[in-house]
């Protein structure tokens, strides 16, 4: 006997064809959920593109700012000491003998006191599209030296007869003019230094330091001596001062409007030049606008000693306190950003035409969701290519209109209504209003993100609630 066959469904006569193709919305709104998450494929595509003009225009800042000196970091002046240990000698219980040969190191004695000003006037440099904060700035430091409780290692000795007065400087090309510091009145012209450059260790990673010397000739040690260094350089990005005194007091000021602090330490005081109630300092005089911001760093917080040996001057480069000059309005920090809600404003918009087409009498074939999408991915190729050439504001402008304008009159066209139309062009405007909200306000951006999303599921629930899901028949009662 066969086994019977399976009933084939049969649509009740005179059923519209439509009814006959579109029995399940929730099958349709099933598949309009994996094309949003499709999406993502081609999203992933201009992120990669992103990431290309990213790394083009940090190459482009590292060729501007190597000739300029790049971010550069100062050491003000400080002591160096040679000195010899005495040969030890050594017997252990069985009577052998072991000699340590003598030893020769340097050590570095900061000041007590130091004083550090840098005023510095910037300026941007263009490359092609890219564009490079530089700057030029002057350095004025002042240090109180008390030499007369240094003391070196265990059994060594110290010879203040080969003493050096010592300065540094992430990149020598960046100087301007020659070092000149006076000390006890008396000038002296430093030059590259024997040691040449040493390794410093800041929170932004590992760099180099060059040093630069002279040679002291210290007769009376039971005296304090006064020291006073002028530095002229060129640098880019950033801008900083290592606290090189037990008790450290920095001051950074210059023209560019956007500054970001950072380092050891945060400023104790910052102020804006555009701020009517601000006062110029000495040499600030030129600055229309831009900031000027203190440290203060006793010793206690700086975390060295007061002498330490020079293979330990990269520790120094913790107390580093910096500025960097960052630009406002960053294309593609921005577009980076943006890229982060691609899937969740397309499935907004995809959301938007299923609500329209659940509502209305026209269906719309998956390929028109596609469609849908890939003029939204459209979206940011435009940001990110007139980002890069009128800025982010305007370039927002402009791609968000073409794209909401775009998607406005397609949906008032497959629907064949205008008021479909104008609908579509109310909810993606304000869809793509909440994008550029999300961009501007960075730390509320997930809480806006959040509110705006469960607003939106909200309304669509409502707007659905009356759908047949699975396009069956109502049961007679």
């Amino acid at each position: 006997m066969s086994a019977p066959s399976t009933p084939q469904y049969v649509p009740p006569p005179n059923t519209p064809p439509r009814q006959i193709i579109s029995r399940s919305k929730g099958t349709k709104l099933l598949i309009v959920c994996i094309l949003a998450v499709l999406m993502s494929v081609p999203a992933g595509c201009v992120f990669l593109l992103l990431l290309d003009r990213t790394h083009r225009a940090e190459e482009v800042t590292r060729e501007i700012g190597g000739l300029m000196g790049g971010p550069q970091t100062f050491l003000g002046p400080v002591i160096a000491v040679p000195y010899t240990t005495a040969p030890k000698t050594e017997i252990d219980s069985q009577g052998n003998k072991t000699t340590t040969p003598s030893q020769t190191g340097q050590l570095i004695v900061f000041p007590v006191t130091g004083n550090a000003v840098a005023t510095s006037k910037s300026e941007v440099r263009s490359r092609s599209l890219f564009r490079v904060p530089v700057y030029a700035t002057d350095l004025h430091f002042t240090a109180r030296f008390d030499l007369s409780q240094v003391t070196g290692p265990a059994n060594a000795a110290l010879d203040w007869s080969r003493a050096q007065l010592i300065a540094g400087a992430s990149d020598s090309r960046g100087a301007r003019k020659d070092i000149v510091a006076v000390i006890d009145g008396q000038p002296l012209t430093l030059a590259p230094a024997p040691e040449g450059a040493q390794n410093i260790n800041t929170d932004g990673g590992n760099g180099q330091l060059d040093l630069f010397s002279s040679p002291l000739a210290l007769s009376d040690m039971t005296k304090p001596h006064e020291v006073t260094l002028d530095m002229s350089f060129t640098g880019a990005q950033k801008l900083g001062v290592l606290a090189y005194a037990k008790s450290s007091e920095v001051t950074l000021s210059g023209d560019w409007n956007s500054p970001s602090f950072g380092g050891g330490f945060l400023p104790a005081t910052r102020a804006f030049h555009h701020d009517q109630q601000t006062p110029l300092m000495k040499g600030e005089e030129d600055l229309k606008a831009g900031f000027r911001a203190t440290w203060s760093v006793p010793f206690i917080a700086r975390g060295l000693p007061a002498v330490i040996n020079l293979d330990s001057l990269s520790s120094l480069g913790k107390s580093e306190l910096s500025v960097s000059f960052v630009e406002q309005t960053n294309p593609y920090k921005n577009v980076g950003r943006s890229l982060k809600y691609a899937l969740l404003f397309v499935g907004l918009v995809f959301l938007t035409y299923f609500v329209f087409e659940s509502t209305s009498k026209r269906e719309l074939h998956p390929a028109q969701y596609i469609l849908i999408g890939l003029a939204q991915i459209t979206f940011y190729l435009l940001l990110l290519s007139l980002a890069e050439r009128i800025g982010f504001d305007l370039a927002f402008l402009a791609a968000a209109g073409a794209t909401v304008g775009l998607i406005s009159v397609y949906a008032g066209m497959v629907f064949k209504s205008r008021l479909r139309g104008f609908a579509a062009l109310v909810v993606f405007s304000l869809l793509y209003g909440m994008i550029y909200t999300l961009m501007r306000m960075e730390d509320y951006a997930l809480l806006i993100g959040a509110v705006a999303a469960f607003v939106v599921i909200a309304t669509v629930m409502v707007l659905t609630r009356n759908i047949n899901w699975y396009g069956r028949e109502p049961e007679a009662t």
